[in-house]
């Protein structure tokens, strides 16, 4: 696509935390209210079997900023407020990419990829930083601004109206040049919370109440780009970071007609709602039905904006302009489902082979998953991931592993896992405890 000089898009991507595929009206939830994501997808693009990365959060975020499979930087795991690692700054970001054709680059919202200085937002692209550096259900919430924590006091009923501020100030300061507004929000992860405007105007408790919240921040945004004259020049995606937490019951969201959620490589973990539009451009009211990942739109908006990769750096992602503008096909169909290091699956085309899995026990933090052997899935045909071909297919199970063996190879060696957090030595309670217990006796 040309792209004159002085006419470079401005590039604005509204992530969500947790969401799942059956929480936005446009796909398929009948009671949670989302006019304004509604509105991107008729106006734009609606993608049906778009994947994250990753079934969780950290790795997930690495891989829309870089392009590439989180693996190969060693993000494994979510990072904590005590981890001393984060994203690698040698790992070129999306928002470094556009700074070649100087575009002033924000963030606003959940970073995650590690809260010391050199993994900070300012040190991979960023010019500018207002947010919660990692998860608001952890430890030492803050707020950050650029490189320094500038409030203690967070008040979770607020993130979403506080970033939704942040971000239109930011769209109103950079407005008469190209900038790049990357807007992630910590909602509707858990703990839940809503300014009272939304709380009971939703069918679906308190997690639809957030939502709801989150798509009146999606129309803010869209109304802040008409007003100021920017919607023919602004390409603007929305998406999730993963799918959601079913562990949290009604407080985790749904995966509408897909198996599984966060944490799982079963497609409700990591095939999330995303749509996309940019008037004049996009065509209106598409529907793209095949695959495509959160990893493509590093090398798209490259290709958009006209920055050529260096040859030198391996991406995962493939430019999908064609799919935005033309009604194109994205060339590979394939993908390797990674959950942590572990590679759990593969999909070529309509089809699914999931490796065996021991199963896991029901925790505060995960559902019960029981086990199950090789599983073969016509996707096109079963949704749901209800009904197991393997036993009448062997033998395109044996075909999809052994294209998977070879695309799992050609990444060649990974890095061991980043380190995110260490348990602590609690000897000492325990010897406290014991004592107590002897008294006792």
């Amino acid at each position: 696509m040309d792209i004159k000089k002085d006419t470079f898009p401005n590039i604005i991507y509204i992530f969500a935390d947790d969401l799942g595929y059956g929480d936005i009206s446009c796909f398929g939830a009948d009671d949670i209210a989302t006019p304004n994501i509604d509105k991107i997808a008729r106006e734009g693009i609606k993608f049906s079997s778009f994947y994250s990365a990753s079934p969780l959060c950290s790795p997930s975020r690495a891989a829309l900023l870089t392009g590439r499979f989180p693996q190969r930087m060693g993000i494994n795991d979510v990072f904590f407020p005590e981890s001393f690692t984060g994203m690698p700054s040698k790992e070129t970001t999306i928002a470094e990419i556009l700074k070649k054709k100087k575009y002033t680059t924000g963030i606003v919202g959940k970073w995650h990829l590690g809260h010391r200085f050199e993994f900070l937002p300012l040190q991979q692209g960023f010019d500018t930083y207002f947010g919660i550096p990692y998860s608001h259900d952890m430890e030492s919430i803050v707020y950050m601004r650029n490189n320094d924590v500038v409030s203690y006091d967070v008040n979770l009923s607020e993130i979403t109206r506080t970033y939704t501020g942040e971000a239109l100030k930011f769209i109103e300061k950079n407005k008469g040049k190209p900038f790049f507004l990357y807007l992630a929000h910590n909602m509707p992860h858990v703990p839940l919370s809503a300014t009272k405007d939304f709380l009971g105007t939703s069918r679906r408790g308190l997690y639809g109440d957030v939502v709801q919240e989150l798509d009146w921040s999606v129309g803010q945004v869209l109304k802040k780009i008409e007003a100021s004259g920017l919607m023919e020049n602004t390409l603007i995606i929305f998406s999730s970071d993963n799918g959601p937490w079913l562990a949290m019951k009604a407080y985790g969201g749904s995966a509408g007609p897909l198996r599984g959620g966060k944490n799982t490589t079963f497609e409700g973990g990591m095939r999330v709602p995303t749509v996309a539009m940019w008037k004049g451009k996009i065509p209106r009211g598409s529907v793209y039905e095949d695959l495509a990942t959160q990893m493509d739109w590093f090398p798209t908006i490259a290709a958009i904006i006209g920055v050529k990769l260096p040859k030198e750096l391996v991406v995962d992602g493939e430019d999908i302009s064609d799919v935005l503008f033309n009604h194109g096909k994205r060339k590979d169909q394939t993908l390797l489902y990674f959950n942590r290091e572990n590679l759990e699956g593969f999909r070529n085309g309509d089809w699914k082979m999931k490796l065996p899995y021991k199963g896991n026990e029901a925790s505060l933090w995960k559902e019960k998953i029981l086990p199950h052997d090789t599983l073969l899935i016509n996707l096109k045909q079963d949704l749901g991931e209800k009904m197991d071909l393997s036993a009448q297919l062997p033998k395109k199970v044996q075909q999809l592993y052994l294209e998977m063996k070879k695309s799992r190879a050609s990444m060649g060696s990974l890095p061991a896992s980043l380190i995110v957090r260490t348990p602590a030595d609690r000897s000492h309670y325990d010897y406290l405890e014991k004592l107590e217990n002897n008294k006792n006796k």
